[in-house]
Parts: C-alpha cells; sequence; structure tokens
C-alpha cells in the first residue's frame, strides 16, 4: 500500500524526513529478525535497546552513531580451533541492524553482559528549544517604571 504524499509536500515545510519514514514502512516488512532485540523505556527522556547477540564478543560487534541513525553489526570472526560442530544451534552470522533515532536521541553508552547487547539512549533537547515562561509587562508595570526614572 503506497500513500501520495504529494499535496502535504506542497503546503508543509520540513517534514519530509517523516513522509520518507512512514513511506518506507512498506518496504521493512522483508526485513530479517535475526538478531532479536527490545526497545524499552527507562525514563521520561531515557531508552534502552537490547539484542540478544549470544556467541558474540566485544570485538565482534561494532555499534555507530550517525546523524539520526543508529547501526548495530556483529561479524563473528572464524573459530579456527580445530572443533568439529556437530549441531549448529546458536546462530553466529554476520547481521546489520539499523534503528531510526528521533532528533536529539543520543547514544549515552553500551554494555554487553550475558549475550545481551545493551545500548543507552538518551533524548536531550537544547534549552533554546524548552518551553518557558515569558513575564507578562502590564499597565502598572509601565507606570511603576516612569514613575522611578521621573524621580
Amino acid at each position: 500500500m503506497r500513500v501520495d504524499f504529494a499535496p502535504l509536500y506542497r503546503s508543509t515545510v520540513g517534514f519530509d524526513r517523516l513522509f520518507n519514514l512512514i513511506d518506507s514502512l512498506g518496504a521493512e516488512q522483508g526485513q530479517p529478525t535475526y538478531p532479536p532485540y527490545n526497545i524499552e523505556r527507562t525514563g521520561e527522556n531515557d531508552y534502552r535497546i537490547s539484542m540478544a547477540v549470544a556467541g558474540f564478543g566485544e570485538s565482534d560487534l561494532t555499534i555507530e552513531a550517525k546523524e539520526n541513525g543508529l547501526t548495530v553489526k556483529g561479524d563473528k570472526k572464524d573459530d579456527a580451533s580445530g572443533k568439529e560442530l556437530l549441531y549448529r544451534g546458536i546462530a553466529s552470522r554476520a547481521f546489520e541492524r539499523r534503528f531510526q533515532l528521533a532528533d536529539y536521541v543520543v547514544v549515552k553508552g553500551a554494555s554487553l553482559e550475558n549475550g545481551l547487547l545493551h545500548i543507552d539512549l538518551v533524548r536531550e533537547i537544547p534549552e533554546a528549544m524548552k518551553a518557558r515562561q515569558i513575564p507578562i509587562a502590564g499597565g502598572a508595570a509601565k507606570v511603576r517604571q516612569i514613575e522611578a526614572q521621573a524621580a
């Protein structure tokens, strides 16, 4: 199913990334499901991605944050210890998983424990973008200001 966003492009400014993201949702249906992962909210502005990467060590994993994207790659080096594997139940194939991050979401850190890769994210909204109270200068304030200047 494709939606034509052309009418919206004519009357909006700066939403092209959002429209492209919505448009690409249909294309992601065939996206691989390995490795499995969870995305959880751990606080008001804190998030965590947990990926099951059993068999991968820190040297086999690469995490890259670029613009509004996060890419996690895993490439297991072949174990040349001469083992004869009779059954492979633990997948160790290479993978690449991409995540689209919202504006002002940055990677805070990553850790690998018990076969799970945890990537901590935080939304850091700049001070200039946060809501602020604007004082209202009424007529009484102007009268006091004029009286102070006259004295």
